[in-house]
């Protein structure tokens, strides 16, 4: 998307995804757009699967080496004739129903597009032999209420609610199917993501910018002290790069790894980090009336960086300005 840049970027990443052929499900979405972007500027040849045909998409990719796929991650057919037809080496699986608000409000769509879709991911990746590297998204949200933080990758997956329970069936299904069938499969487990390019502006990034921006106090719907893990988007695209590249090594596949920045923020202290960002200052309106939401989650990646050589690039007053700044053209301001 215009005027998104990258970081991270490494020589022997671009050397390893040049002409390699990479379905990214979910391809059109936030995350999903900034890993594309990657990958193109990698000259991969990379393949999207989105549900709803789009003009912008369309046109966003026009020129790109990037061949759209319309189809539904329930349908397995579907799913396998996509990898199967453009030869697929790499899987990056993102497509999911993201939301937790609306999991809550109509669980079914959610359990179905997120355990179902994920279903027929593995499924085709352990039939098609041109399949040699799978990245998993599961989140942070899997491991639900735990009594000890930050959260590692050991601690049990307690999520309930329905987008937490998709996650936590999504992520032990990717790590069983590694396991029975030896497959090249890796999960990915992040924190909150924001930067350029996140229009559902009921997450409090965007919806924070957003209404600075219209001169508008900010909406906090919790008590402002949830403690949360903001992971840059540009950060968690070369997580995903970077875990998919290594899903095939022994010490890798049929594991999870977590992804975060190790510093989290409460929501009250987010938002004043968007308001100096903007250079609007704004008291926010504290509704105090979340319900059913996790209090207090962050991640421990001592793991990833270890393992992967994984660590986060931005900080998180560099990252909001660059967010900001993509935002201000956004709205024409």
């Amino acid at each position: 998307m215009e005027g998104m840049e990258m970081s991270g970027e490494k020589l022997e990443n671009k050397n390893f995804w040049a002409d390699r052929s990479v379905l990214v499900t979910g391809g059109a979405g936030f995350l999903g757009r900034h890993i594309v972007e990657r990958l193109l500027s990698y000259s991969s040849d990379v393949v999207v699967l989105v549900k709803e045909q789009s003009s912008e998409t369309q046109q966003e990719w026009s020129s790109g080496s990037v061949h759209i796929v319309y189809g539904d991650l329930r349908e397995y057919v579907c799913v396998e004739e996509c990898i199967n037809n453009h030869d697929v080496d790499t899987i990056i699986h993102l497509g999911a129903q993201p939301l937790v608000r609306p999991a809550m409000r109509s669980p079914l769509p959610t359990l179905e597009t997120n355990i179902v879709g994920t279903l027929n991911i593995l499924e085709a990746s352990r039939r098609i032999e041109t399949v040699k590297r799978v990245a998993i998204a599961s989140s942070d949200k899997a491991y639900g209420e735990q009594e000890v933080l930050p959260y590692t990758e050991s601690a049990s997956l307690n999520g309930i609610a329905p987008y937490e329970l998709s996650k936590v069936c999504t992520d032990i299904l990717a790590q069983r199917f590694s396991q029975m069938y030896n497959l090249p499969i890796a999960v990915t487990r992040c924190g909150n993501f924001y930067g350029p390019g996140d229009v559902h502006f009921d997450r409090i990034v965007p919806g924070t910018i957003r209404s600075l921006l219209r001169g508008e106090s900010p909406i906090i719907r919790s008590d402002g002290k949830f403690l949360r893990d903001y992971l840059y988007v540009e950060d968690a695209a070369n997580a995903y790069l970077t875990l998919a590249m290594n899903s095939d090594r022994d010490d890798v596949k049929g594991q999870a790894f977590n992804f975060g920045t190790g510093t989290p923020l409460t929501v009250l202290e987010i938002v004043e980090k968007i308001c100096s960002a903007c250079n609007i200052f704004i008291d926010p309106t504290i509704l105090d009336t979340a319900r059913g939401e996790i209090r207090d989650q962050y991640l421990d990646s001592s793991k990833s960086e270890m393992v992967l050589g994984w660590k986060h690039q931005w900080s998180v007053d560099d990252a909001l300005v660059k967010t900001v700044d993509w935002y201000k053209k956004y709205f024409g301001v």
